[in-house]
């Protein structure tokens, strides 16, 4: 392959930083192109469910050790309203925009390489980091149902399942849908079984604190409403990727409106019903540091040997491995569109016989799986949230660019109040962003520290080498066209 470096005026009106293109031999785009056509809408819903369904199993229990059950509850319903907001506005851009790169080229449309280059590794950050969290609890189950947890397990999750996702998108994503329709009969038997030992006392057995607005409801007071917040984006993180899956879809512009709302109901439905029952009759106290929080509520309902604690435990497994699985294919697609425009180093967007970018899937597993060895489930959902609520912003900001700066654009999905939504949107992610730091601000520098590295790269260099014919360059390329004419 040969790039040849060639100006570009393209971004001199977006941004303060000018960029310069290379061009690049016949075979370049050959080299890196996915499979048609091989996701319909049930597929798409079934990966924006499997993202997050892992949520539901572990995680956000930790936001009761920060707002009580109340604290946690609010946080989680206002959490619920910013996604669904984003997800209206995500459809429209995405059927405007099909591309792999998602939320990186809403905002590389909108604003130009250096924002869209911004939201691109934001995205990466929250998608190469939530695995190693998962993980860390997948670890957890299998220390309570086999007695065996820990790297060995860590390892095992990671070697498999990229080595599921090399075979290529079709064949892993439908494997995907399997595994976590066995995750949502977990669920549902969680649900039933809980359903007749609900107590609401059981919500609100942490004890208040003395700190302002603290009460039964809010043992942590106001400030806990806060802390609960990135723990509450647990139940949802990442279901915002099903757009990655833009190139593979069939009919992108009805498949993905439908994944993306689609799949946020569902959620939503399950984290309510998960937050009211898991807690009302097992107990907030009991649940709020649990590694495997379903398990542990059936055992507290159930006793230790029922054959229902046994289930969900095993059968749960399901639900943190779709997740685990799904968001491999999700970074990977994020580093496919970042390093096929050439923001990260080529090399990573090459493609196997399988039209599988196969380094794009391998080296960010390599880290994570250093990541997982850390052990800190919960710290690691906090960083994972960092880039997730920063990509938040700068993507409902591009909505709004969009609406207003290029209402002629060809939009096949409108989004419902228009910027209105995707304001709202707008402002909670904000809000969200410095609730990570009210939880841990240590965490939170650490993962702004690696958001900072990575901005270093494009300013020293990545800049220089944008590669010329992608399709976020060609729909410039038709806007400065339409301009000139």
């Amino acid at each position: 392959m040969e790039l040849h470096m060639t100006d570009s005026p393209i971004n001199s009106s977006t941004t303060p930083l000018s960029t310069s293109t290379v061009s690049t031999s016949d075979d370049y785009f050959e080299k890196r192109q996915l499979k048609q056509g091989a996701v319909g809408w049930l597929l798409l819903v079934g990966l924006g469910v499997a993202y997050v369904i892992s949520g539901d199993f572990a995680g956000w229990n930790f936001g009761l050790a920060q707002g009580g059950w109340g604290g946690m509850f609010i946080a989680t319903v206002v959490v619920a309203i910013m996604y669904l907001c984003m997800c209206l506005s995500m459809s429209e851009m995405a059927t405007m925009l099909p591309t792999a790169g998602g939320g990186y080229s809403f905002a590389r449309t909108a604003f130009g390489p250096f924002g869209g280059y911004l939201t691109g590794t934001a995205i990466l950050i929250e998608y190469a980091i939530a695995p190693a969290a998962i993980a860390c609890f997948i670890g957890a189950y299998c220390e309570s149902l086999f007695g065996v947890g820990g790297w060995i397990i860590y390892l095992i999750c990671y070697l498999v399942f990229m080595g599921i996702h090399l075979k290529g998108a079709g064949e892993a994503l439908k494997i995907m849908f399997v595994i976590t329709a066995i995750a949502a009969v977990a669920l549902f038997v969680f649900i039933i079984a809980m359903a007749p030992h609900f107590n609401s006392a059981n919500l609100f057995n942490i004890a208040p604190t003395e700190n302002i607005g603290a009460s039964s409801f809010l043992p942590m007071g106001y400030i806990g409403i806060w802390a609960a917040v990135p723990y509450a984006i647990w139940f949802f993180l990442a279901v915002e990727g099903v757009p990655l899956a833009a190139e593979e879809a069939k009919d992108p512009s009805k498949s993905l409106p439908r994944g993306l709302i689609g799949s946020m109901l569902i959620l939503a439905a399950f984290a309510l019903l998960i937050l009211f029952l898991g807690a009302g009759a097992a107990g907030a106290e009991q649940l709020k540091e649990s590694g495997a929080p379903l398990v542990d509520a059936l055992v507290a309902v159930y006793g230790q040997n029922s054959w229902l604690g046994s289930f969900v435990n095993f059968v749960g497994l399901a639900g943190l491995i779709a997740s685990f699985f799904s968001i491999i294919y999700a970074y990977s697609r994020q580093i496919f569109a970042l390093s096929r425009a050439g923001y990260l180093p080529t090399s990573l967007s090459l493609t196997n016989k399988n039209k599988a970018p196969y380094l794009a899937i391998i080296i960010p597993g390599i880290i994570g799986f250093l990541l997982s060895l850390t052990g800190e489930g919960d710290l690691l959902i906090l960083m994972a949230v960092f880039g997730a609520t920063i990509s938040y912003v700068l993507m409902m900001l591009s909505h709004i660019k969009l609406r207003i700066s290029r209402p002629e654009l060809h939009r096949p999905y409108k989004t419902p109040g228009g910027i209105v939504t995707s304001s709202i949107a707008l402002i909670l992610a904000s809000i969200a962003v410095i609730a990570g730091f009210v939880v841990d601000p240590k965490v939170w520098f650490m993962a702004a520290a690696i958001y900072a590295v990575f901005i270093a790269y494009f300013i020293f260099h990545s800049r220089h080498r944008l590669v010329q014919g992608t399709p976020e360059e060609e729909f410039e390329s038709i806007r400065k066209a339409e301009q000139d004419l």
